[in-house]
């Protein structure tokens, strides 16, 4: 299904949004996160797949891989991680910690007696883990029964205390802040709700690097036209697709590209908050094999970026993810075979729906001239579900993609 979001704006970057997230607090951002041993140096690669493209019919297709971006496989390397950085900045203002050293561990015995805590369908808790490792902080997860163990064993292989509990992710998120109370521990959740802003800006604020990176790797870009006409965004609780359309949304005002948010039929809370104008709830069951996405209801604060800078919404079966994860990793005709996990190919998904049929297209206004941006959230993050899902095993494909590189180099 999709619909265009009749709150769709073509205009400046408002002041009032610039107060809370903008290009100079991401740079800030980047410039803390970058000497950490957690993510690996530079930038992540932005391929071209002119063969898919073509298969497409449209012009460009690219896909930024953040798989690559460190060993937690996944862009949450961003947003945790510099969140809870800020957060010890504020909570120990008189320590005068200095940002950069702060996950170099220099302050370990200092923060040894701090404790955060976040509820997390995978990624997310296992970049707030590895942090609080780094940081020397204690870290407490809590799981929903929906995750698997093997991300389980990922999250606690960093020291994290795990919980788990029988219900979905939105009771872990209340579960979370139940044991917050009781323990005066700190949430660090990358979702925001009536009083809680700060944490999640600061999350979705660490994204901003992804579109930074993409903007030094499009020379082609003019200051004031972006290189693609349209960005394909993940849904979730909508912390990325935030921190990405509000930087293209200030560097390019009213020339941004169209935003298109794509989500799993069953966990449609963005969906239904374009349907009714503000942050909502799913309809469905929030039982979907792109766990990542499966998230019931909408972060408030991020709403205030997407309600006006999203032009359309829709939502794919789990069956199209499945089949974009089985075409990245092929890598027909001469593209790069891509390792991306459940949720990084919802982008792909869903403007492979958009192609089939010229109406959709057409209101969407994809044709042969179009420049498409997919992020690929997440590599093989669940290892045994990416290799039953795809019918093999990461390590085949990239052991495809290196003879890829090695070909081209010759």
């Amino acid at each position: 299904m999709l619909i265009a979001n009749t709150n769709a704006t073509r205009k400046a970057y408002p002041s009032e949004l610039k107060q809370v997230m903008s290009i100079e607090k991401a740079a800030e951002s980047r410039t803390w996160l970058s000497p950490w041993s957690g993510i690996n140096p530079g930038a992540t690669p932005l391929v071209k797949l002119p063969a898919l493209a073509a298969a497409l019919g449209v012009g460009q297709l690219w896909v930024k891989d953040e798989s690559a971006r460190s060993e937690l496989g996944s862009f949450k390397a961003l947003g945790a991680p510099i969140a809870l950085v800020r957060l010890i900045l504020r909570v120990f203002p008189e320590q005068r910690f200095e940002p950069n050293r702060l996950l170099s561990g220099e302050y370990k015995e200092a923060l040894a007696d701090f404790t955060v805590i976040s509820a997390t369908d995978g990624n997310h808790g296992r970049g707030l883990a590895a942090a609080a490792k780094s940081i020397g902080c204690r870290c407490v997860i809590v799981l929903h029964a929906n995750v698997s163990i093997e991300r389980e064993k990922a999250i606690a292989a960093y020291g994290a205390e795990i919980v788990r509990i029988a219900g979905n992710y939105d009771e872990s998120v209340e579960k979370a802040a139940s044991l917050a109370v009781e323990n005066e521990w700190t949430v660090v959740s990358d979702t925001s709700y009536e009083g809680y802003e700060e944490i999640p800006r600061d999350v979705m604020q660490g994204y901003g690097t992804i579109a930074a990176e993409i903007v030094e790797q499009t020379p082609q870009a003019s200051p004031d036209e972006s290189a693609f006409t349209h960005v394909f965004l993940q849904g979730g609780v909508g912390g990325l697709a935030a921190g990405i359309a509000s930087y293209f949304w200030e560097l390019y005002g009213a020339q941004r590209p169209a935003f298109i948010m794509v989500e799993p039929q069953q966990a449609d809370c963005l969906y239904q908050s374009a349907i009714s104008g503000e942050a909502a709830k799913s309809e469905g069951s929030v039982d979907s094999v792109m766990a990542g996405l499966a998230c019931g209801e909408t972060s408030p604060l991020a709403w205030k970026f997407l309600k006006e800078s999203v032009d359309h919404f829709m939502t794919i079966e789990d069956s199209a993810a499945v089949d974009a994860m089985r075409i990245l990793a092929a890598g027909k005709n001469h593209d790069i075979p891509l390792v991306a996990g459940e949720s990084a190919v919802a982008g792909l998904a869903g403007l492979i729906h958009i192609v089939k049929s010229p109406s959709l297209a057409a209101d969407v206004g994809i044709n042969a001239e179009s420049r498409i941006l997919l992020i690929s959230t997440e590599g093989a993050t669940a290892p045994s579900v990416y290799a039953e899902l795809v019918g093999e095993t990461a390590e085949v494909v990239l052991h495809r993609q290196k003879a890829w590189h090695s070909r081209d180099i010759a």
